[in-house]
């Protein structure tokens, strides 16, 4: 099996709202301003995470965290190209009709940049606290593959009816219609082999998996399979991976601050060691290379707790350069 490097999509993840001496009433800025910032580095899409506790590998519980889809409308706001989503929405947390209509008015303010980022779930305690009820995860899969159907026909059709074992729509309507023909792009964001990415074969414009190019390889390969199974083309899916990215002028400055992560109090090194890619920006462009020719063409990063304009910006050149020819590197 050949893999391609051209990378289609760059993203960059924003998983925190912790800035050491920006107050409540400044954070919205702050936010806007990374961005802004990622935007004009290149990167083609922004996205938030879909939560409501921070989770453990970036921070305390307590953290502060924002909803998701008010943050995007804001930032669509101060932006005009980037693309803008969750990575990724549970499938629990909100009613698939109510979802498509959030996203529709997210592609209306954002004039067509909505994509539509979900996943089975997985925080129980986040479901703990709000109340929210938290199946087992073959049932959550089976809610989001009738999550994805909902959502995919009221972008499209004008008023689906659906009837399935966990949600319904009758007639449901949704104007104004998405800007994007055939409504927002759809992302998967899970990579189980057996359910999670038969779903993505179905149903995916973008998946998004985790893991070191050894993961990365097999889970393309999978994915291949279950596109054959159902007749697609696998190069009609924008496959992605999120990690996490420490970016400096020095390897060694990029190493101390990958200590400070490890130090962190209950940090799993094992998933750090796998997420994240820390250098100079030769180091990370060689290691991100090795991503792409997984099987990859989008790459997802974000930067905890270490966000700021010069490093997003030194990330942007760096990560951008990939998308031209080897020869021309």
């Amino acid at each position: 099996m050949s893999y391609g490097t051209d990378m289609k999509l760059l993203g960059f993840q924003i998983p925190n709202y912790t800035f050491p001496g920006v107050s409540n009433e400044k954070l919205f800025d702050h936010v806007a301003m990374l961005a802004s910032t990622a935007e004009r580095a290149g990167f083609d899409a922004v996205f938030v995470m879909d939560h409501f506790y921070q989770l453990p590998n970036i921070g305390p519980r307590t953290d502060p965290m924002l909803e998701g889809y008010t943050v995007l409308a804001g930032i669509a706001a101060r932006t005009t190209k980037v693309r803008l989503g969750t990575l990724v929405t549970g499938v629990t947390y909100r009613n698939p009709a109510f979802l498509a209509k959030a996203v529709t008015t997210l592609d209306i303010v954002s004039a067509g940049r909505a994509i539509l980022g979900i996943g089975a779930a997985w925080n129980e305690d986040e479901h703990r606290g709000y109340g929210y009820e938290f199946p087992p995860v073959g049932e959550r899969i089976s809610r989001l593959e009738e999550a994805l159907q909902i959502c995919r026909a009221m972008f499209r059709e004008d008023a689906p009816t659906f009837e399935g074992r966990y949600y319904r729509v009758q007639g449901v309507l949704n104007f104004p219609r998405p800007i994007q023909p055939n409504g927002p792009p759809i992302l998967i964001g899970g990579g189980g082999e057996q359910r999670t990415l038969k779903l993505v074969a179905q149903y995916a414009d973008i998946c998004n998996i985790f893991g070191d190019p050894v993961m990365v390889r097999h889970k393309m390969d999978v994915l291949e399979k279950h596109c054959e199974t159902v007749g697609r083309d696998p190069s009609t899916i924008v496959k992605t991976r999120l990690g996490s990215l420490i970016i400096r002028e020095s390897d060694a400055e990029a190493r101390r601050l990958l200590e400070q992560v490890y130090n962190r109090p209950g940090i799993d090194k094992e998933r750090v060691r796998m997420s994240f890619t820390a250098g100079s920006p030769d180091h990370v462009a060689e290691e991100t290379q090795k991503l792409l020719d997984a099987g990859l063409d989008g790459l997802i990063f974000n930067m905890p707790h270490m966000e700021d304009p010069a490093a997003i910006e030194l990330a942007g050149r760096t990560l951008a350069g990939l998308r031209q020819p080897a020869a021309t590197r």
